[in-house]
């Protein structure tokens, strides 16, 4: 059990210091460690988690203590939050203090249109993961294609896109 601790506390150490735009754009990595590394969970386990916290009150980021209760019980829960939360609280606490004085300076507005793409990016590719684990039929698939299609598309709130790709599921259940 200690070991398992240990390497959750590193696991998310880690993607605490690299969750640039939110804790989505860690999902791939966090996914790849606890299914194809550590195989603590399958692929559809971690899809499902995810959807257990997304419908979950709270901040987007209530897979880490799911993950960690999950993999460990309460000590994992323990682990895995303090680990994903603290290390980039203190370095965020840090970051403002310098970012505060140079607030004017030119680099700092060059530094910020730099990440945009880079977080682009990681929700794109955590997005992919996910839609990845979770569409095991052509059905399923087709589903996620026409939400991606619509949210992207119109301007469609995504509240009437969750609610018609659950009712597309349920209708379809017998032939996905």
């Amino acid at each position: 059990m200690t070991g398992v601790l240990v390497s959750l506390a590193a696991i998310f150490a880690e993607l605490s210091l690299l969750a640039f735009g939110g804790g989505n754009t860690t999902l791939p990595e966090m996914q790849r460690q606890v299914v194809d590394v550590h195989h603590w969970m399958s692929a559809s386990d971690f899809s499902a988690v995810f959807a257990l916290a997304r419908a979950a009150p709270g901040p987007n980021l209530m897979i880490v203590p799911l993950l960690g209760w999950r993999v460990a019980g309460l000590p994992g829960l323990v682990v895995s939050s303090v680990a994903m939360f603290g290390p980039s609280s203190i370095l965020m606490g840090l970051a403002l203090g310098l970012w505060r004085r140079f607030k004017n300076n030119p680099w700092r507005r060059i530094v910020q249109a730099g990440l945009v793409p880079v977080t682009v990016g990681l929700v794109a590719a955590s997005a992919a993961i996910i839609a990845r684990a979770s569409d095991g039929t052509w059905g399923l698939t087709a589903i996620t294609v026409v939400a991606v299609v619509a949210t992207l598309g119109e301007r469609i709130n995504p509240l009437w896109v969750l609610a018609a790709g659950a009712a597309a599921g349920f209708v379809g259940m017998g032939w996905f």
